[in-house]
């Protein structure tokens, strides 16, 4: 059902101090210390949610964009990529794995640490994980958002959804239920790039060997305005940075020094509106067109395998490459990588133990900020806005 609406800054600019980061910490920057002695804490990953058969599709996107103005045939277009695939999202199953990843490897190092999963557009609700939380007697959490990176749509927006849902559980005796704190940016984290190497190793081994060497190795990620990159990180511009950082590192682990292109995709605004480009589809036939013959597409802007990533890659962008006649594989995402999993367990280690904290924990209040105007439906991952 339909989140109501929440003001998340009464009395206040979303872009003034005290940043969100503050107020969901209580008040407080998060620490440089050690987690108080006893404190009773959860991680939460928050997701996006997506819908689990096909009478939720139209609820579930009407909840992505609600009072942004977003035509119903827009919404049926997108409508048809869910149906394609029964209705169902393949976004919840996976953060279920992950979830239930992580549970195993906490109590595999010892760690006693109950883990919750919430969405921000579909069941479970952040708002009623986050009741669910403060009746557990949870008194922080940390916040894994399944989004690496900075970019309103892809770190502050989470900010905004663990605010929403401490404003929605207030009371007198409880303001806000948990303190949170969200976990950093960890495009750059050792268990991130390795998961994400894996897949480009395997996937360069799925090709003929005659390409393996030779192939064009491509990184996608999903496009944002222009306006909304340009005010990525506390100075701008962080989100193409930082996945270039990533795409490096990939490629390094499995072949030093080898070119890549980063290039973008599930873009949904209209042509007037200037968003990243080239188009992961145009950058194809201009690859062909240059005389390659083979493509690798490593979507490193990416958690898991979901929707716009088995829709825009694995039917659009390989139907293309076939048009092309290019020989085309797409690696897969760090989904349930050991590594990666490990990565969220240090993650907490970090803050845990009073480690300085990094961007997307600390964010400054102007940080990703941008009046926009209304939202085109992103399909399922990064919830894209014009």
């Amino acid at each position: 059902m339909p989140r109501a609406t929440v003001d998340l800054n009464p009395g206040q600019r979303p872009d003034e101090d005290p940043s969100l980061a503050v107020r969901n910490n209580g008040g407080t920057p998060p620490a440089a210390a050690p987690a108080p002695a006893g404190r009773r804490e959860a991680l939460l990953v928050l997701s996006f949610g997506g819908p689990q058969g096909h009478d939720d599709v139209m609820p579930f996107l009407e909840n992505v964009t609600r009072g942004r103005g977003v035509p119903r045939e827009r919404l049926l277009d997108v409508a048809e990529h869910y149906h394609h695939f029964g209705g169902v999202s393949p976004i919840n199953e996976q953060n279920e794995a992950l979830v239930a990843a992580i549970e195993a490897d906490l109590a595999a190092h010892g760690i006693d640490l109950p883990v919750y999963w919430g969405n921000r557009n579909w069941d479970p609700y952040v708002e009623d994980v986050w009741q669910q939380m403060t009746d557990d007697g949870i008194e922080h959490a940390y916040v894994l958002a399944t989004s690496a990176y900075a970019s309103y749509s892809g770190c502050r927006q989470y900010h905004e959804d663990v605010a929403r849902a401490r404003i929605a559980v207030s009371s007198p005796t409880r303001p806000g239920g948990p303190t949170a704190e969200k976990l950093p940016h960890y495009f750059d984290s050792s268990g991130f790039v390795r998961a994400n190497a894996d897949a480009l190793a395997a996937a360069l081994a799925r090709l003929p060997e005659e390409h393996r060497g030779t192939a064009r190795l491509v990184a996608t990620a999903h496009s944002i305005p222009d306006a909304m990159a340009a005010v990525a990180g506390p100075e701008g511009h962080a989100y193409e940075a930082e996945l270039t950082a990533a795409a490096r590192a990939v490629v390094d682990a499995v072949d030093p020094g080898r070119e890549f292109d980063l290039v973008w995709q599930s873009r949904s605004g209209p042509p007037s509106v200037p968003w990243l480009e080239p188009d992961v589809n145009d950058h194809l036939r201009a690859l062909s067109g240059n005389g390659e013959t083979a493509v690798v597409v490593f979507p490193v802007g990416f958690v898991s395998d979901h929707l716009e990533v088995i829709w825009d890659l694995d039917n659009e962008a390989e139907e293309t490459a076939g048009e092309l006649g290019l020989v085309f594989v797409r690696a897969g995402t760090a989904g349930t990588h050991p590594a990666f999993v490990a990565m969220v367990r240090e993650l907490l280690q970090e803050r845990r133990s009073g480690a300085e904290p990094r961007l997307g924990t600390n964010c400054p209040a102007a940080c990703c900020f941008a009046q926009r105007p209304a939202a085109r439906p992103s399909v399922d991952g990064a919830a894209a806005r014009e």
